[in-house]
Parts: C-alpha cells; structure tokens; sequence
C-alpha cells in the first residue's frame, strides 16, 4: 500500500485524504489538466456530452464535477445540470461559473431514488474507495430507462504506445504538474491510480455487476480514456 505523503492521498483512498489533496489542487486544477492532456480535455468532456446524448428539459448529475467545467459543456445540450463533487474546495473554485452545485459523496449521493434522466461522472471513479458502491448509488439516483456515462482514464490499446503512455504517467506527468499544479505532488498519486485501474473489459463487467444494463465501451485517444455507456431498465 502507498504511503500518504503531503499533499497527496494513498492508494487506499481514504474519502478525507482524497477531498484534501482536491482541495489542494482546485486553484489550477482545470489549467493543469488541459497542459498535461497537450489540450485534449476539451475534446473527452465534448466526447462525453455526445455519449450522453442529452435532450433539453432533462436532469443531468455531474458526479466528480470538480470546477464545473464539465457542466457547463453539458449544460449546451440544454439539460438542466447539477454538478457534485466531495471537494468543497473544488466547488469554491467553480463558483464563478454560476451552475448549480451540491457537495457530496459518489457513495451516499444527497438526492432522491430516480431523480436523474443521466448521470456522469468523469475521472473520478477511480478516485472512490468503493467504486462499486458508487456505481449502485447512481443507478439508484438515475430513473428507469436513464443512462450512464464513465469517463475514465484506461489502458491504451496498441501495445508500443501503451509502453510510451505508462512512462509518460510516472515519469514526465509528475514533471510537468510541478511547473503548473499548485500542488504538483498531488499528480503522483493521480498517476499511480491511473496505473492500477482496471481496463476497459475489467471496469464494463463492474459497472454490469452493479446493475446497470447494455454496457458497451469506446476509447478516446487511443484508449487513454474509455467512455463507458450503460442503461437503468425501466
């Protein structure tokens, strides 16, 4: 098991370490993320918008909001979205963006049984000490015939390129965070926890097992990301 150095959280995912090390990084977290993805961030958040393929009048939870960016490129659908997320620090951050936020917890979500016509949740799940927990809860917020979007860092699927990526992650990323992250030792575990996610098969067969049905996946980026679909029968 890692060990919790300063400003980070260990891989056993404590819910306190995690919110600390967000609230840690919230000054320039969106900034950092669109330099250590070379910009691709607004390309995965347009991507998951698509996936989700929302309509105007629905209510849409955007779980592990962060800042509310991702909100707000779901909100030009012309749903109504809410973003969450378990670091108030993240949220404060967000406030400028005027879009409706809640905190809370991806394994106690703070809203009512069939609430939601969609949920998403966007790196983040990786970041829950009980993913399958998580997984049930958004199936119990989401109303019959709804629909749910991961996106997720995972495995890159050509072999040479896998290699490249995996040095990148633990090697160059770390670098990178400390010229811009104003907690740049935050992007260490981050790293670490990109690592030891499972693949694509291994996450479609969870998010199946916690319920939800028609669960298929697409890479992005040659499977740096993987947006995973699935349904809520009705």
């Amino acid at each position: 098991m890692a060990q919790t150095h300063a400003g980070r959280a260990s891989l056993d995912k404590q819910p306190g370490e995690v919110a600390a090390m967000f609230d840690g990084v919230a000054k320039r977290y969106d900034l950092t993320n669109t330099v250590i993805s070379a910009g691709q961030d607004r390309y995965w958040r347009w991507a998951t918008r698509k996936a989700l393929g929302l309509r105007p009048g629905e209510r849409v939870l955007d779980l592990a909001a962060g800042t509310g960016v991702s909100t707000l490129e779901f909100g030009k659908s012309g749903a109504w979205c809410v973003a969450t997320d378990f670091s108030k620090g993240m949220l404060a951050a967000g406030r400028f963006r005027n879009v409706p936020m809640v905190a809370g917890d991806a394994m106690a979500l703070p809203f009512a049984d069939d609430s939601f016509d969609a949920v998403t949740i966007s790196y983040g799940l990786r970041n829950v000490s009980d993913p399958d927990l998580a997984l049930r809860e958004m199936l119990r917020v989401t109303k019959p015939g709804g629909r749910l979007v991961v996106a997720e860092f995972s495995t890159p699927i050509f072999p040479v390129f896998r290699t490249l990526y995996m040095e990148y992650l633990m090697k160059t990323l770390p670098r990178v965070a400390r010229a811009v992250s104003s907690n740049p030792d935050a992007y260490v575990y981050l790293a670490e926890s990109i690592r030891a996610w499972p693949n694509q098969r291994q996450l479609a067969m969870r998010i199946a097992k916690a319920g939800w049905s028609t669960v298929k996946w697409r890479n992005l980026s040659g499977g740096v990301v993987a947006l995973h679909r699935g349904y809520k029968l009705g």
